[in-house]
């Protein structure tokens, strides 16, 4: 049995213990997107790894949703669950100063912020696709759900995902243009 198949079912236990479910998100709670955005990842051809991440990415809460599942000096935890590289993944989409890394995550030596450590470094290639992709999935996911949150953001987050197309699968440009236009018209 694969690695992920053992950890899917784990990390989605331990998002259940850890009130995932019970936690308000538009469309329902917080599990249905976390699921979701692991979905559209997987339909994208993302590694297990990115997958993982995907399913957990809310964990520490991020720059756009401040609740967190976990406290960061419990990362560990979950890394036993998913694995150090989806959890670094996590911890990365987490840390995201938006406002401030955005704007250069395309480039190659980006100036990524962490917003819980104030640090500024430009993350490897890798990681910059990863961040973009999960980007990708989880606005887009919400996009689609949410017509208010496309309406008022859909312009602000093409703009974003045509800046980071370099960064994004073939999948993800095409997800991007099927969800928020292709700002023509």
């Amino acid at each position: 049995m694969s690695e992920h198949a053992v950890a899917w079912p784990h990390a989605v236990a331990r998002l259940r213990e850890l009130g995932a479910g019970a936690i308000t998100y538009p469309g329902g709670t917080l599990l249905a997107p976390l699921e979701r955005v692991e979905h559209l990842l997987a339909s994208w051809g993302a590694r297990p790894a990115l997958r993982r991440s995907g399913l957990c990415h809310a964990f520490y809460g991020t720059d756009g949703f401040p609740t967190a599942l976990l406290p960061l000096a419990r990362r560990a935890e979950l890394a036993a669950v998913i694995g150090d590289e989806a959890e670094e993944i996590v911890y990365a989409y987490a840390a995201c100063d938006r406002a401030a890394s955005y704007p250069t995550l395309a480039r190659e030596e980006s100036a990524f912020r962490d917003r819980f450590t104030g640090l500024v470094h430009s993350p490897t290639p890798r990681l910059r696709r990863d961040l973009a992709e999960l980007s990708a999935a989880d606005e887009l996911d919400l996009a689609r759900i949410d017509p208010v949150f496309r309406d008022v953001w859909g312009d602000e987050l093409r703009l974003l995902f045509t800046r980071l197309a370099g960064l994004l699968s073939e999948p993800a440009r095409r997800e991007c243009r099927a969800v928020l236009g292709d700002g023509e018209g």
